[in-house]
């Protein structure tokens, strides 16, 4: 495309903060254009049962695809916005992220997506749909909750990212 930034498929971790440790495990950063983004999907919190909702009760809750644990420890949890946020409705609240960190913006996202040329591709792994992970970002297509319907869907075909402006599901890639 026409002014598009074509991006190595080197990831280059975030100038002084090539890792976090957050909650037992170590994420990966990488830096897209000017921003940092964390590479894997936060796995934080205790999995609940699909059949509860997750509930303000200063704990983090997770859902993990199909209720098995494996499945988290692969594409990381599955929250809804609420908990997600924490329960705070201030766009950029740090939410369930690691200190330091925060839930993205709308206009983060539109510039992320903006940096690759609008090509969601550019952001998913090698090997999740017809990912080419030339960004780095190397996402991975871990499916969706639907609570009302109480049920899993698109395992290795979609992953929903949340923005925290107002509950904008952002980033169905």
């Amino acid at each position: 495309k026409p002014g598009a930034i074509i991006l190595s498929a080197m990831a280059i971790p975030c100038p002084s903060i090539p890792t976090v440790s957050y909650a037992g495990k170590i994420y990966n950063t990488v830096q897209i254009g000017n921003q940092c983004w964390l590479k894997e999907n936060l796995d934080v919190g205790i999995m609940i049962d699909s059949l509860q909702n997750q509930t303000d009760n200063s704990m983090i809750e997770k859902y993990c695809y199909h209720n098995d644990s494996n499945n988290c420890n692969t594409y990381g949890g599955l929250y809804q916005w609420d908990e997600a946020m924490q329960y705070s409705r201030a766009e950029g609240a740090q939410g369930i992220c690691p200190s330091g960190w925060h839930i993205p913006t709308q206009a983060e996202f539109q510039t992320l997506i903006t940096t690759v040329g609008e090509d969601a591709n550019a952001l998913k792994e090698i090997g999740q749909g017809t990912g080419t992970n030339t960004s780095g970002f190397s996402a991975l297509l871990g499916g969706v909750f639907y609570n009302g319907n109480i049920r899993f869907k698109h395992l290795g075909q979609y992953a929903n990212f949340w923005s925290s402006s107002s509950q904008q599901m952002q980033g169905t890639i």
